[in-house]
């Protein structure tokens, strides 16, 4: 058994049930073993912009280890789903027991951060790209 493997919760959702709702503090990510999620973000729109969908073996609340702002996107369950939570506590307790696993996480979240971060940067250049085409045409 892995050391930190009693610091990893396991939590079940039914389809349509809220994971988490954009607002709320948050203090956990979560990662997917089974189902799927749709994030949304709510916009100037009346609808909320769906940024992504997710299943298993995604991840998604990574920044909750990291930052201490509210929830930037609600997770809604596409599908009975089943996830394993990380605390910002049990973090913590990584840090102190282990600084090497601490560090290897930091890095797989920061990595998840810029790819996402990536694919933003890039649907908002085609979006200001067709902005600026119509208005040229």
């Amino acid at each position: 058994m892995n050391l930190f493997e009693p610091l990893f919760e396991s939590t079940s959702y039914l389809c349509g049930d809220m994971v988490v709702n954009e607002g709320e503090q948050g203090n956990r990510m979560f990662c997917i073993c089974r189902g799927k999620v749709e994030v949304t973000k709510q916009g100037l729109a009346s609808a909320p912009a769906v940024l992504a969908q997710l299943s298993g073996g995604d991840s998604f609340s990574e920044v909750e280890l990291i930052d201490f702002q509210t929830r930037s996107a609600s997770v809604r369950a596409l599908s009975d789903l089943n996830v394993l939570t990380l605390s910002n506590k049990d973090m913590h307790t990584i840090f102190e027991e282990d600084k090497d696993t601490f560090i290897l996480i930091l890095m797989n979240i920061s990595r998840e951060i810029s790819g996402r971060l990536k694919k933003m940067d890039a649907l908002v250049a085609s979006s200001l790209y067709g902005i600026a085409s119509s208005l040229a045409s």
